[in-house]
């Protein structure tokens, strides 16, 4: 009966969103109507994400047990100030059982790939149970007396950032166990392209679990339609799935995270630079880990000796950066335009700059790129354009699956 009720709930929703809009027309200008908006004026508008419009989901969860996928991200604005979802559905009377935590903990303060415990939230009480430990996947005792699960987490849009990959685990589990899941989507800060090398599936893993190119232009909630239209999850099972969408959003819209997502993404630029910068994490290079510019420059010890340097040392978010303690002379990318496509010459500069003593490519470095062939390819000494452009035919493929899911323009 709530599986019922719940797909049936979509339309009214799709119906409410709709009427949400023109009445938002309406009061900005008269002439204003949904059918006719140009890109320019919606990009004027606040964006209001899945979790704001609380009256689209808020009667889906009364009188039910609910479980959280959440993290530091999960907030709802309100005149300039923020509440923790948690808090607000408690205070809305919704009965939450617990939260699932991905990556870096609910708290967002866990290093990368440092595993996270199960806990007890000190300000409500509620047990929070790990994905990132233990299990990547909640099992079926831990989703046990749960009708509903809520997911909300902010993504960056790149396929080696886990956030995607916890999303496809908990689909599975609640198709696995007759439970609908909820999506409050988020913008995606890298949504406005789509490039980079396509994972090949013998090379999947948690750090890439679809063949999706690295930065695949799409928001959690229309890549979670993807993952169940395309028959991704295990058995090709379906997971009962609303997506509360955003509100004056496109795919170019400019958005600035008002919480950092992760430790090491600190702000605007970083996020940028992170499809382009975090090959380095299969690599012996620092990529800013250890400073307060983390993914905005990059060195090493053994890089020439050149007019930006900087010393890593353990911080926030890095408890044992790469070359701790040590002078790295590199390249700061601060003050860099933003990026619209991967630039694959930052990793060509540093394999250039490595001396052949030492050992450039580590052992994730593969399941970074997602295949064999861009490790291949820099050692072979390919340009950056031919590198580039042996990525296309495999991203305009891409863009044709990704057309069927997208909610936004």
């Amino acid at each position: 009966m709530i599986s019922m009720s719940f797909k049936n709930t979509y339309f009214l929703l799709v119906f409410l969103l709709f009427f949400s809009l023109i009445s938002c027309g309406q009061t900005n200008t008269s002439n204003n109507k949904l059918n006719s908006e140009k890109t320019s004026e919606v990009l004027s508008r606040e964006i209001l994400t899945g979790a704001q419009q609380t009256k689209l989901y808020i009667n889906l969860l009364k009188n039910k047990n609910i479980a959280i996928v959440a993290n530091q991200t999960s907030i709802i604005f309100n005149k300039g100030n923020y509440t923790h979802l948690i808090d607000s559905l408690l205070s809305g009377g919704i009965k939450i059982k617990k939260v699932f935590s991905p990556e870096h903990g609910f708290r967002g303060k866990a290093d990368a790939s440092e595993e996270v415990l199960d806990g007890l939230d000190s300000k409500t009480n509620l047990p929070i149970v790990s994905l990132y430990g233990n299990y990547k996947k909640p099992t079926a005792d831990q989703l046990k007396e749960i009708d509903i699960v809520v997911f909300d987490i902010q993504d960056v849009g790149v396929r080696f950032y886990t956030y995607i990959s916890t999303l496809h685990y908990v689909m599975e589990a609640c198709a696995e166990n007759d439970i609908p899941v909820i999506i409050l989507d988020r913008p995606n800060p890298n949504g406005h392209y789509v490039d980079g090398p396509t994972l090949e599936i013998e090379h999947k893993s948690f750090v890439g679990m679809h063949p999706v190119p690295l930065v695949y232009g799409m928001t959690i909630g229309e890549y979670a339609q993807m993952i169940n239209g395309e028959n991704w999850l295990k058995n090709e099972l379906k997971c009962d799935l609303i997506v509360i969408p955003l509100k004056n959003y496109t795919h170019q819209s400019l958005y600035s995270l008002p919480i950092r997502p992760s430790p090491n993404l600190p702000n605007d630029k970083a996020i940028n630079l992170y499809p382009s910068l975090g090959f380095f994490e299969g690599t012996t290079i620092n990529a800013g880990r250890g400073t307060e510019n983390q993914f905005q420059q990059y060195g090493a010890p053994f890089f020439p000796k050149s007019d930006f340097s900087y010393t890593p040392h353990p911080n926030f978010g890095s408890k044992y950066p790469k070359h701790n303690g040590e002078l790295c002379n590199g390249v700061d990318l601060k003050n860099n335009e933003r990026l619209n496509f991967v630039n694959i010459e930052y990793l060509l500069d540093a394999f250039n700059k490595t001396p052949k003593t030492e050992k450039f490519f580590g052992a994730t470095f593969t399941i970074h790129a997602g295949n064999t062939k861009l490790e291949n390819q820099i050692k072979n000494g390919l340009s950056p354009k031919e590198i580039h452009d042996s990525w296309q035919p495999k991203v305009e493929e891409f863009k044709k699956i990704r057309s069927k899911y997208l909610i936004y323009n």
